[in-house]
């Protein structure tokens, strides 16, 4: 049964969009080094995920947004 599901288009389409996820994570745990929570309790975890998850959706915007080029002068 798991090897018909995985064959299916939306198996495919779960391993795709894991891997996405998965991706995400371990760049917040390798290059934010988020591999160790620091604030005690549910909202500080929280509230420490969330900002390397701000920190992280900046860092993607930033790539998109095109440098203005200084003009010469």
């Amino acid at each position: 049964m798991a090897r018909d599901i995985a064959r299916s288009e939306e198996g495919k389409t779960s391993r795709r969009e894991r891997k996405k996820v998965e991706m995400l994570f371990a760049h917040l745990k390798r290059i934010l080094k988020l591999d160790r929570l620091r604030l005690r309790g549910p909202n500080g975890a929280k509230d420490e995920f969330h900002l390397a998850a701000a920190a992280q959706n900046l860092k993607k915007l930033a790539k998109i947004i095109p440098v203005p080029q200084p003009s010469p002068a």
